[in-house]
């Protein structure tokens, strides 16, 4: 490895990230094993429309000299928001990467950037499939549940990756893997409550994934099949994550965190538009990056508050 490159990978290291660097060679693979997955019917055709449609493969033309690709796993929390209803305070999660998705993003881009260009190389953004990517580099092991894990951070990360027309001079690319701890357990299929770890294939049926539907918009209800009961995040799911032994050493760990009065919490409940929030409110939805989900939070929030209130009275 040169000189540069290791420190790179040190200067990111201090940071608390780790990272890995293959060549842009492997954009076909990449692409490749997602069609694959298409073609053998693993992948549901809605969920891959809705969420995967968007990768784009193709060496970026703003740095068409790319060589490389660096895959930057960055600790990330999990959030809190507590809301009141009925005077009592509800204390709801945001797993891990929801909270400044976007600003992590850039702030590593930049970062990378900066390091890059100060040996005279460029970089630009991806839209890749960065679990596979980061599987694939060497940088993340699958646990059952399909998530990414680094030691020392379990899954409670964010990846990151970048192009660049740096040279990679030793490749990492290599066969997916799963952890060894998860040959012997099965505590996150266990706890799954929609059956989305399968035990009959590896591949997570994530058209059964909790997380799926509640990203959904706001006026597409959740199936029937779903149990109010399996809910336990504002958005996103933690039932898997927080039964993992790999999790242990992180699972507390929680980051920023806002508190809805229950006046707010209403509001949120009808479906108050953004441009009728107080702002006190729109501010703390910002903190905790849910202004994109602001139309899906009467029915997520719903499945909490509305629906518990309505068996009481019953």
């Amino acid at each position: 490895m040169n000189s540069f490159v290791d420190s790179l990978l040190v200067r990111l290291r201090e940071r608390g990230f780790q990272a890995r660097i293959v060549t842009v060679s492997h954009l076909h693979q990449l692409q490749k094993e997602i069609d694959s997955l298409r073609s053998l019917a693993l992948l549901d055709n809605q969920f891959y429309q809705d969420r995967l449609a968007w990768f784009n493969f193709q060496v970026p033309e703003d740095l068409p000299k790319a060589q490389s690709l660096i895959v930057v796993a960055v600790p990330r929390p999990q959030t809190r928001a507590i809301f009141i209803w009925n005077g009592q305070r509800r204390p709801l999660i945001l797993p891990p990467t929801y909270t400044a998705y976007d600003g992590i993003t850039k702030q590593v881009g930049d970062l990378l950037a900066k390091i890059l260009r100060e040996e005279g190389y460029k970089s630009t953004g991806t839209a890749l499939p960065l679990k596979l990517l980061a599987a694939r580099s060497g940088l993340v092991q699958y646990g059952r549940n399909n998530i990414g894990y680094v030691s020392g951070l379990g899954s409670f990360l964010q990846l990151v990756a970048v192009y660049s027309d740096l040279r990679c001079e030793e490749d990492s690319w290599q066969e997916p893997t799963m952890m060894n701890s998860c040959v012997d357990c099965e505590f996150c299929r266990r706890a799954c409550p929609t059956g989305a770890i399968s035990s009959d294939r590896f591949l997570l049926r994530a058209e059964r994934c909790i997380v799926y539907h509640n990203e959904k918009k706001g006026d597409v209800p959740f199936p029937e099949w779903m149990a109010t009961s399996w809910h336990n995040c504002i958005v996103g799911c933690m039932h898997c994550q927080r039964v993992c032994p790999q999790n242990k050493e992180v699972i507390q760990r929680t980051g920023e965190e806002e508190e809805f009065s229950e006046e707010e919490t209403a509001l949120l409940l009808e479906g108050v538009l953004h441009d009728k929030l107080p702002v006190k409110t729109l501010r703390k939805l910002e903190h905790l990056s849910l202004v994109d989900y602001l139309e899906s939070l009467p029915r997520n929030l719903g499945i909490f508050f509305r629906k518990r209130e309505q068996s009481k009275s019953k």
